[in-house]
């Protein structure tokens, strides 16, 4: 697991069951200064937990089934 996959799991862990997260409070979480940098690891990291089943997307209250972009 990498580091932006465990940021992922962290965060969605201190949170209450069903709620969501976006992609830069990950990478704000690893990167404060230069979290933009770290969006495409991010990007990534949500592709390879969501192809393993760990977390689920969805945008605006709907289930996605895979990522946009």
């Amino acid at each position: 697991m990498n580091q932006a996959e465990a940021a992922i799991l962290t965060l969605l862990a201190e949170r209450d069951i069903g709620a969501t997260i976006c992609p830069s409070d990950v990478a704000r979480r690893i990167d404060p200064d230069k979290w933009r940098d770290r969006m495409t690891e991010v990007h990534s990291a949500v592709d390879c937990l969501h192809a393993r089943e760990r977390i689920t997307l969805s945008w605006k209250g709907e289930a996605m089934t895979k990522r946009s972009g």
